[in-house]
């Protein structure tokens, strides 16, 4: 127990002191965990809701590779991605391997799974009712689609709360693509495990007290958002 009360105080004053090196861990964790969860939402919010909305061939197939990839396990992810960006890979030309744009790759291939297939289940679940609602009222096909993404919004809210836990607690993919290089690439996460394997336990619990306290911060700023979009929407009906 005493270890976990000095872990607390050592991370208040490590925040308080503004210590340099934590300062910077804490931008970069933040600087790759929202770059790849605002991509993931561009790639995942529209690819979702097309595939709930749209009669495609092979729907089912498509919807059950997105599930599958929702539980894609982070090392395998960050060897997909340490594979195209070695120097031998496709990609290894731009060398960009061991940098943080290679981190936000593989935190994408993470979220934008979960992202899509939770869109997709939230926008089927109201497919049909409101759909025909929407027919019945006059609102034309693009029209009844917007209403039931709208209506899912919740459900959409839902999905980038849990892709952005995925990716901020993230540690096998960025470590393999990253390396965890100091002034570098080192995040939140990868600092717990090198503490922690130094045997600096109450610095690795500090870290890790800064890293709740920003994914429960952003996570309030997304539901804030939402909560600000349904009583915009309620504010509209009225009037």
């Amino acid at each position: 127990m005493e270890i976990f009360v000095q872990g607390i105080k050592e991370g208040v004053c490590l925040i308080w002191q503004l210590d340099k090196e934590i300062f910077q861990v804490t931008a970069l964790s933040l600087q790759v965990s929202l770059t790849a969860l605002i991509l993931s939402a561009l790639i995942g919010v529209p690819a979702g809701a097309a595939l709930a909305l749209k009669d495609i061939p092979g729907k089912r197939f498509f919807l059950n590779i997105i599930y599958t990839l929702m539980g894609l396990p982070p090392v395998l992810a960050g060897l997909f991605v340490y594979l195209l960006l070695t120097y031998r890979g496709p990609l290894g030309q731009y060398q960009l391997l061991f940098t943080p744009t290679a981190m936000i790759i593989a935190q994408i291939l993470l979220a934008a799974p979960i992202i899509c297939g939770l869109t997709a289940r939230a926008v089927m679940a109201l497919n049909q009712e409101v759909y025909d609602t929407a027919v019945t009222l006059g609102a034309s096909q693009r029209q009844a689609s917007r209403a039931i993404i709208r209506e899912a919004r919740i459900g959409i809210v839902a999905a980038l709360s849990t892709a952005l836990g995925r990716v901020i607690a993230e540690v096998g993919a960025v470590m393999l693509v990253g390396g965890n290089i100091r002034w570098s690439t080192r995040v939140l996460t990868t600092s717990i495990v090198l503490e922690t394997r130094m045997g600096n336990f109450s610095t690795a619990i500090a870290i890790g007290i800064i890293l709740l306290t920003l994914s429960f911060i952003i996570n309030t700023a997304i539901l804030m958002l939402e909560k600000r979009s349904f009583s915009y929407d309620n504010t509209i009906k009225i009037t």
